[in-house]
């Protein structure tokens, strides 16, 4: 079986490389020079994406029957594989992404350690034991795989993600179809080829490259029992309301509109690195990104004094030039919304005190400057909604209690930080904050791969990815009384 070239991409059903029913293809472009044609990849319909579920549930039986600890066998080869691979992922992330090289070979490690993570879990997928109402009788819970499902994936961690939707299902007893976002199909195929070198079983991970019309069709497929999706709030939204009919399960990860807050005791140093951080790092497309800084009136200035020379000496450039601070966003679309987001921002009365435009370098490539906005009315449009690329707003405020309010005044609820050398409201943040994953004194993006990724109010609905929840969605939950 020929292996995928990223040249030519095409859908992975049933243990074999196939073109799509629909013989369309898509370029696929490097956001950092798009003279830099990739290749080409499969634009799918909704025939391919029947096909995939067909194979998927053929298949689930038998790979059902394997049971956790042998199928975790299965992962263990692969997570060699990958680790063998991983500069060849790292470097096709960069290309067809644009983060900076150093962050995808990061991506790649968080992406074996939440593979090592699951494989672990494979042995425990417990149910429970409880006193029973009668002689003789053992009552018991246990778990059961929910069956075919369906990960719909994006580009801004095209390995990551993908790992931690694929492996838990693969464990579970899960047969799977991956959509990954048609920005990144060629790190897909990569990750897809190393659990079939790995001697995955045909049909138990299927690939379906494309953009919405695969997608459809598996949320509207009846065989599909769940969908794990992550991405925006629209198309979250969607994908529950199409399937609320059957009763579909869903596990969506959305937006956020995260805050860092800094109060006027918080050690500015440390508070100025992870803002850059959280902020600029893979070019601010990240869902737990930092957007909104909220600083105390009375270190304002101080802290901006800090921050801004750090941000205008950043260095634009290619994710694959090593001097780089900050790479691309991923593509025309991205980038127009951030300098439409900061224009907006500007007319309604903020200052773009750094950046705030295209960088021009010579190549054709999506660059924007990292933007810095103050004087940002805490109800204004910049300071509620997502923009996902390297544009930071700096909200004033007066004490935790007004910090607080604002970090809590939009809808999202991924992600909160603060910055503060009082134990007491360290501690009261963890409980104030309307969010899922929190931080005290460190950067606001991402967690250990052991510890639950999640959000609140509408960054999240059904259970969380990277934890023991995860078997929540991934599988049904039994219970039995046996009498002896």
């Amino acid at each position: 079986m020929a292996e995928p070239r990223p040249d030519h991409l095409l859908n992975h059903i049933d243990g074999s490389w196939v073109s799509s029913s629909t013989g369309a293809v898509r370029a696929n472009l490097n956001p950092a020079n798009t003279d830099d044609v990739i290749g080409d990849f499969a634009e799918s319909g909704a025939k391919d994406a029947a096909s995939a579920v067909d194979a998927a549930a053929s298949a689930q039986g038998a790979w059902d029957a394997l049971g956790p600890i042998e199928r975790a066998t299965f992962l263990t080869a692969a997570a060699r594989l990958i680790d063998e691979r991983r500069e060849e992922f790292a470097e096709a992330i960069t290309r067809e992404q644009g983060k900076r090289l150093s962050e995808g070979r990061g991506e790649v490690s968080r992406s074996l350690a939440i593979l090592d993570f699951t494989i672990g879990e494979a042995r425990r997928i417990n149910g429970v034991t409880t006193p029973a109402e009668e002689p003789r009788t053992i009552a018991m819970t246990f778990r059961r795989p929910l069956g075919v499902v369906g990960l719909i994936t994006p580009w801004n961690f095209p390995v990551a993600i993908p790992m931690w939707k694929v492996a838990p299902a693969l464990i579970a007893g899960c047969t799977a179809v991956l959509k990954p976002s048609p920005l990144t199909p060629w790190t897909s195929s990569l990750l897809v080829q190393a659990f079939t070198d790995a001697g995955l079983p045909p049909g138990v991970l299927n690939l379906v490259q494309g953009d919405r019309d695969p997608g459809e069709a598996l949320v509207a497929d009846a065989r599909v029992a769940g969908i794990s999706f992550t991405g925006s709030l629209p198309v979250g939204r969607a994908i529950n309301r199409a399937g609320a009919d059957r009763l579909m399960r869903t596990q969506l990860e959305l937006g956020g509109k995260n805050a860092l807050i800094v109060l006027a005791d918080a050690d500015l140093d440390a508070a100025v690195e992870a803002i850059v951080h959280g902020a600029f790092g893979q070019s601010g497309q990240r869902c737990s990104a930092t957007s909104r800084v909220i600083v105390d009136r009375s270190v304002r200035e101080t802290l901006l004094e800090r921050l801004l020379p750090r941000v205008r000496a950043m260095r634009i450039g290619r994710g694959d030039q090593d001097w780089a601070d900050i790479g691309p966003v991923v593509n025309e679309a991205r980038m127009r919304a951030c300098l439409d987001a900061v224009a907006s921002a500007v007319a309604a009365g903020a200052t773009a005190v750094c950046g705030g435009r295209a960088a021009e370098l010579g190549t054709p490539g999506y660059f924007v400057e990292p933007t810095v906005l103050t004087d940002v009315a805490r109800d204004s449009e910049i300071a509620q909604e997502e923009v996902f690329g390297p544009v930071l707003s700096v909200i004033d405020c007066d004490g935790y209690e007004d910090a607080m309010r604002i970090s809590n005044s939009v809808k999202y609820g991924m992600s909160g930080t603060i910055f503060t050398q009082n134990p007491s409201l360290m501690f009261q943040a963890l409980q104030d904050f309307q969010a899922g994953m929190l931080h005290v004194n460190r950067p606001g993006v991402g967690a250990y791969s052991h510890l639950p990724h999640m959000g609140a109010k509408a960054s999240q609905l059904g259970a969380p990815e990277c934890s023991p929840d995860v078997w929540n969605f991934y599988t049904d939950l039994r219970s039995a009384c046996i009498r002896y």
